[in-house]
C-alpha cells in the first residue's frame, strides 16, 4: 500500500513530505463529499457509479478521524478494483477484513508519508522509543491526523514499541493544549458540510430527465437547500 499511496501523491502533484489539505483536494479529484452526523461505529461510505464518485463522512467523529476516513475512502474509489460501494469502519486496521485493512494502510501512508514524518523528528529522537511528546504532537498537527493512526505508523517504522504506543494514547487533547496547540483537530465538526459540485450534478440529472422533480428536490434538501424557497424568491439586483 505504501507504493500505491506514494504513486497517488505523485500523480496528483503532491510532494513526498507535504501534508494533504483534503477539503481543497477533493474537488480536484472529482469527489463529492457529504458530512453528516452518523452512529459512532459508522465512519463513512463511498459510492462509485461510472465517473461519479461520492463519499459520506461521519461528522460526529473528531476532525482528525474524519481526515483519515476521507483518505480511507479514496482507496475504495481510486485503488480498489471493480469498486461500487462500501460502508467503512476506518481506522480499525483489522487484518480479518483484507479490503478494509488495505484501505486503512493506504490512508496511513497517504496522510503520513515516511519522508514527511522523519523530516519532523530531531536526529536525537530517531532511535526506538526516543520520540518526545512535543514531537509527536507537532507531527499530528502538521499532517492533521489522529493520534492513534500516527502511533500505528510510528510503530510500523520501528520508532516506538507497544508500551510507548499505549502511553501516548492517553490525554491526547490535554497534551496538545499544554504545548500551546489549538484543540480543533480533536473535536467533531463539519456537520452538513458539502464539498464538490453535488448540486450541479443533481441539477444535470434532473435536466436530463434521469430523476424526477421530487427526487431532485429531495436531493437538494439533503444538503440543506430548499428549492421551493429559491423558486419563490423574487429578489432582484
Amino acid at each position: 500500500m505504501q507504493v500505491e499511496a506514494s504513486q497517488f501523491r505523485l500523480i496528483q502533484g503532491i510532494g513526498v513530505s507535504e501534508p494533504i489539505r483534503l477539503k481543497s483536494w477533493l474537488p480536484k479529484l472529482g469527489v463529492v463529499a457529504l458530512f453528516r452526523p452518523l452512529s459512532d461505529n459508522f465512519s463513512g461510505m463511498a459510492v462509485k457509479q461510472g465517473e461519479q464518485k461520492f463519499i459520506i463522512i461521519n461528522s460526529e467523529h473528531r476532525l482528525s478521524k474524519q481526515h483519515f476516513t476521507v483518505a480511507h475512502e479514496l482507496y475504495h474509489l481510486f485503488i480498489q478494483k471493480d469498486f461500487t460501494a462500501e460502508v467503512s469502519h476506518a481506522g480499525r486496521f483489522d487484518k480479518k477484513d483484507k479490503t478494509e485493512f488495505e484501505a486503512d494502510w493506504f490512508a496511513a501512508y497517504l496522510l503520513m508519508p515516511e519522508d514527511g514524518i522523519l523530516s519532523l523528528i530531531p536526529k536525537e529522537e530517531l532511535s526506538k522509543n526516543k520520540i518526545s511528546l512535543s514531537t509527536l504532537v507537532k507531527i499530528e498537527q502538521y499532517f492533521a491526523c489522529s493520534r492513534t493512526a500516527l502511533l500505528i505508523r510510528l510503530e510500523k517504522l520501528g520508532l516506538i514499541d507497544y508500551s510507548k504506543y499505549e502511553a501516548y494514547t492517553k490525554n491526547v487533547i490535554a497534551s496538545a493544549l499544554m504545548l500551546g496547540y489549538d484543540d480543533t483537530l480533536y473535536k467533531k465538526g463539519n456537520e452538513n458540510l458539502v464539498i464538490g459540485d453535488y448540486g450541479v450534478r443533481a441539477k444535470k440529472l434532473f435536466d436530463k430527465g434521469t430523476i424526477s422533480e421530487s427526487h431532485f428536490i429531495s436531493l437538494m434538501n439533503d444538503i440543506g437547500v430548499d428549492i421551493s424557497r429559491i423558486t419563490n424568491d423574487n429578489e432582484q439586483e
